[in-house]
């Protein structure tokens, strides 16, 4: 199953899970357990209504806080780590909000130039906002969908008031976490997505684009608090089923291009190896080529984390004579692979095992074989890759 979300509006914490509630009404009567699950039950209230603007007809959702045991509104994600991880909640749930709390630790550290576990949160630090994003993990977990994709995002325009004083619109936090994404400006002031929203964008890693070939099922409209002139604020949720489903994963990665041709050899391997060490690159590679005059040059492709593509570009300018780099925010499909490790006479080997169309493969990690006699690695390749997929097969039965 995959769902499109569509930001209309935009999209806070409220929103998605008023969406996901109009597309799979069936799973309100959960989020009571889930708050007592997570130890919430006598601080918040839930609460989910119809909604309509005059325009468009969904579902509005709603946390309330116990005032008298909210205590104080800004908390350090290391206590609110520690919540999370003493509740009861369902190992993929918890997995999944202390994952999204971490988006927004590590983009709030980031800004602030603080240690992760350093960070209070403020409005998100509220038990209203704490249950949003639990809640919305337990939506995420449990609704079977397999696949995102989303809408480019409403910029947004003005300023927010918020816990720090007043910020620009997208507020920094949230720009960080949206590092990669498409956007667009549709000319409307005000805050369009939340550091909530953006952290449920960025834990479910949506695809830009809705795939062709499946059948639209059902559609969900959540809508949020705010009202802007002559637009509904509303984020749509499209459920699409059916088609090929591919047996591969996909997800988005920054390509970075550019050409040399005035920098010698050995500076451009330093430069190389440099850029390929550095975190969030996956791969570097040179290509020789002839330009104009027939002169003689390196063409260079860098494929980065969309997060760290300002930090690797500025590397490539600091360690190649370049004065151009071409950036483009790419879709990559990745086979699922599954990683083994085997000891042979002694050794210990690492095979990664890929799930392909026409059945599964394995190879045997070339850095792992070179303790091999060049004579006997083509025999112990062929055992230890056939040890590993019997291994993995055996696991699947």
């Amino acid at each position: 199953m995959h769902v499109h979300l569509d930001l209309i509006g935009g999209l806070s914490g409220d929103m998605f899970i008023s969406a996901m509630l109009d597309c799979f009404p069936e799973a309100e009567p959960q989020l009571a357990t889930v708050m007592v699950d997570a130890g919430f039950a006598e601080l918040v209230r839930l609460e989910s209504l119809p909604a309509d603007d005059g325009t468009l007809t969904g579902t509005r959702f709603r946390v309330h806080a116990d005032h008298d045991a909210e205590g104080h509104h800004h908390r350090h994600y290391s206590e609110i780590r520690r919540i999370l991880e003493d509740s009861r909640l369902q190992a993929d749930v918890r997995k999944a909000a202390l994952d999204m709390f971490e988006i927004i630790a590590v983009a709030e550290a980031a800004i602030h130039g603080k240690e992760v576990d350093a960070v209070a949160f403020h409005e998100v630090g509220a038990w209203d906002s704490i249950a949003d994003i639990v809640c919305a993990a337990y939506l995420i977990a449990s609704c079977g969908v397999t696949s995102w994709s989303v809408s480019k995002l409403p910029i947004g325009r003005g300023r927010v008031k918020t816990a720090h004083g007043i910020l620009p619109v997208p507020a920094p936090a949230t720009s960080l976490i949206l590092q990669g994404f498409e956007t667009i400006d549709d000319g409307i002031e005000g805050e369009r997505i939340t550091p909530t929203g953006a952290a449920i964008l960025k834990f479910l890693a949506p695809d830009q684009r809705m795939p062709s070939g499946l059948t639209l099922g059902r559609t969900g409209t959540g809508f949020g608090t705010r009202q802007f002139p002559g637009l509904s604020n509303v984020v749509r949720a499209l459920v699409l089923e059916g088609g090929h489903q591919p047996q591969w994963d996909t997800d988005q990665v920054t390509q970075l291009s550019f050409e040399i041709d005035d920098q010698t050899p050995e500076a451009i391997s330093v430069a190389v190896d440099d850029i390929r060490n550095r975190d969030g690159v996956m791969d570097v590679i040179v290509m020789p080529y002839t330009g104009k005059k027939g002169r003689q040059g390196n063409s260079i492709r860098v494929l980065v984390r969309p997060d760290v593509r300002d930090e690797v570009l500025a590397a490539c300018f600091q360690e190649t004579a370049t004065l151009g780099i071409r950036c483009e925010l790419v879709t990559r499909a990745v086979l699922r692979r599954q990683p083994v490790v085997l000891d042979h006479d002694g050794r210990r080997f690492r095979i990664k095992v890929a799930a392909r169309p026409g059945g599964k493969t394995a190879k045997v990690e070339m850095d792992d074989l070179q303790t091999v006699k060049m004579a006997d690695r083509d025999e112990i390749r062929r055992v230890l890759e056939s040890r590993a997929l019997d291994e993995v097969n055996d696991q699947t039965e």
